[in-house]
């Protein structure tokens, strides 16, 4: 074990973040860190490191093992560029190199014992060199920074000028530079394309200490995780095998809970009804078994109803109206920046009701082909041109279409004057803006809020175009999942970016990969993608044709559905079937002889009834032999009854 917290406990006010929370990673582990975004994952991150206090509780690292911390922001202010930033994290290798050649230089003028010295200082110097690894430092240092989407052209960039984002992909190859014990990463594939996301992951399979992940991307964590601890209304759980496993042991828990607990109150609520029942026979026995009953109920532990996920949005989306069947025709489309040619020559048609995703490397020009399609941006050449009743609703990712100035509610109200105050306000509580929220600004509000009200807004739009760029980022898992029900729900046409592998694969019918300055076609989720892919590679890609189809790389899912026809399943089905018919009967003749026994016993109790009536006439008290007619009429009743009552409690278990 390198890494145990035990009974971790931390609140902010009346909000608790964790209580009694305990977990542990192993040293070469592979484990994520999930929950909902505002669960705590960061601020326990923090507690690990040192920049937190818990309120109670103890963590405790390894004597002797050290952590390498990756926040979601950086600071990157040392003037250094980013090839000299990553070279930090070499400082003790490089330092070594120096030294060992400032000794090279000296040698060549000593002599005698001095030299001697000297170069025993040189071998052992030398020797170190060699177990650090030092001579592979160069190229290991340009090896993750191409691994994580730099090109040698940006080496020499000011780190300081860089995007967040960019500065993020610095601070991580510094990072892993650095091969501390154990990582700590918060949210790593965040400003990462497909490649790079790639080959984090392979780096992290094959990293030789341990790895602790918070992060969203669940093919991600499938690929690498083999543990996943989870933190839920300040609760947290360990649970064996990648997110995949994690989610189907959830389901399957939450499940068995929610079905003992509605057992419960099945069993509760028929307890009481019986109880109820005996009482209304107002009889002395069948008031002690009330009695009885109502004591064995009082003894129950209630078993409490599993708590819902917090609040989530909820959303869908719906267009206005029916476009034509010609959604998008682009036709040889060009674009450069500074020189540099970001895609030409580009040609391709959407069809109606398509789930079209663009993937690429970053720097291809996928966000700009977006911002050409919506006009934000001009083509050097080509054209495009929507269909009939074509309505687009964007989505940016850097949600400038949303105004800083604005609070949240000004946001909807000014694009969308036709809805009154508590439409408004109902629909930003769909997406967990609730009470005084709505007058947050705009430019106050995180990545994740300024997401929601985009989606908000998207969701009004009512359009049947929807033309997405990372739509994704800054979700949490939950959210994604509601996103992509309400984008499979959505009867429109979707043009999407995304470097999400998991969301294309729930989502996307189509994959246009931007490689090359043109685009490659796929048809098919991005399983499909992959594994055409790889048969692709082999071969030059051809470059696409007039309607947009790459020669040769058009491809389509050849999937087929086979028919189960083993003879043990169909007879497994069959018992099943007969077992399921003998349960019915016997449920019916059991409700059947109920209905019976209560109809028995109302008829003996109104006999009884009219019996006591009769007693009371003065033609009946005053004949003997009637009244011990009745007497005995009324004893036989009420010995029957005993029995009918002993059935019916029965028949009710």
């Amino acid at each position: 074990m390198i890494l145990a917290c035990h009974n971790l406990n931390k609140s902010f006010g009346e909000r608790t973040i964790v209580k009694d929370g305990s977990f542990h990673i192993e040293e070469r582990e592979k484990a994520a860190f999930v929950g909902v975004n505002g669960a705590g994952k960061s601020t326990i991150l923090k507690m690990i490191m040192g920049e937190e206090t818990p309120d109670g509780g103890t963590i405790i690292l390894t004597k002797g093992k050290n952590i390498g911390y990756l926040a979601q922001q950086q600071n990157l202010e040392s003037g250094n560029t980013i090839y000299e930033e990553l070279r930090t994290a070499k400082a003790d290798i490089l330092s070594l190199e120096q030294q060992i050649r400032s000794i090279e230089k000296e040698l060549k003028s000593l002599s005698g014992q001095e030299l001697e010295a000297r170069l025993e200082t040189y071998h052992r110097l030398t020797s170190e060199f060699e177990v650090k690894n030092g001579y592979a430092c160069e190229s290991e240092i340009i090896g993750v920074l191409k691994g994580l989407g730099f090109q040698e052209d940006d080496f020499g960039r000011p780190a300081d000028t860089l995007s967040g984002g960019q500065k993020t992909r610095v601070s991580l190859g510094k990072l892993l530079l650095t091969n501390p014990d154990i990582l700590l990463l918060d949210e790593p594939t965040n400003h990462l394309d497909l490649n790079s996301i790639s080959w984090l992951e392979t780096y992290l399979l094959n990293y030789p200490g341990a790895v602790f992940i918070v992060s969203h991307d669940r093919f991600f964590l499938n690929r690498v995780v083999t543990k996943v601890i989870e933190i839920e209304h300040g609760q947290i759980r360990m649970y064996s095998g990648n997110y995949k496993a994690y989610s189907e042991k959830k389901k399957q828990i939450r499940d068995a809970r929610m079905k003992e607990y509605l057992n419960q109150q099945k069993e509760i609520s028929h307890q009481e009804a019986v109880i109820e029942k005996l009482r209304s026979f107002n009889r002395e026995k069948s008031i002690k078994r009330a009695e009885s009953r109502e004591k064995m109920l009082n003894k129950i532990q209630i078993i409490e109803k599993p708590l819902d996920d917090v609040q989530e949005i909820h959303f869908s989306l719906e267009p206005s109206c029916i476009s034509g069947n010609d959604v998008l025709s682009v036709e040889h489309l060009a674009k450069q920046y500074d020189g540099q040619i970001l895609f030409d020559d580009v040609a391709f048609e959407i069809k109606r009701g398509e789930h079209v995703a663009i993937i690429g490397s970053n720097g291809t020009g996928k966000t700009t082909l977006l911002k050409i399609l919506n006009g934000l941006t001009e083509a050097d050449a080509g054209s495009f041109s929507l269909g009939t009743k074509v309505h687009i609703g964007y989505y940016d990712q850097e949600h400038h279409v949303l105004h800083d100035r604005k609070n949240i509610f000004e946001e909807i109200s000014d694009d969308y004057p036709s809805l009154n105050n508590t439409m408004i306000r109902n629909t930003l509580a769909a997406f967990q803006f609730t009470g005084d929220d709505v007058f947050k600004l705009i430019g106050d509000l995180s990545g994740g809020e300024k997401g929601r009200v985009s989606l908000a807004k998207l969701m009004l739009s009512e359009a049947n175009f929807l033309i997405l760029d990372e739509p994704t980022n800054h979700l949490d898992i939950t959210s994604k999942e509601i996103l992509e029900q309400a984008l499979n729900d959505y009867t429109g046409t979707v043009l999407y970016v995304s470097h999400d592998r998991y969301f294309i694969n729930q989502t996307a019918s189509r994959i246009l990969e931007l490689t090359g300055q043109t685009f490659v076609n796929y048809i098919g989720n991005y399983d499909y993608y992959l594994e055409k892919k790889e048969e692709a590679d082999t071969h030059a890609a051809s470059p696409a044709d007039s309607k947009g189809t790459p020669k040769g790389a058009y491809f389509h899912t050849g999937r087929q559905s086979g028919e189960n026809t083993a003879v043990d399943s169909a007879s497994a089905s069959k018992l099943s079937w007969l077992e399921q018919k003998e349960a019915q009967a016997r449920e019916r003749k059991r409700k059947n002889e109920l209905k019976r026994t209560e109809e028995s016993i109302a008829l003996l109790e109104e006999r009884n009834q009219e019996i006591d009536e009769l007693m009371t006439h003065e033609e009946v008290y005053s004949n003997s032999v009637k009244c011990q007619e009745l007497a005995d009429e009324k004893a036989g009743n009420e010995a029957r009854l005993e029995e009918l009552y002993e059935l019916w409690a029965k028949l009710e278990d």
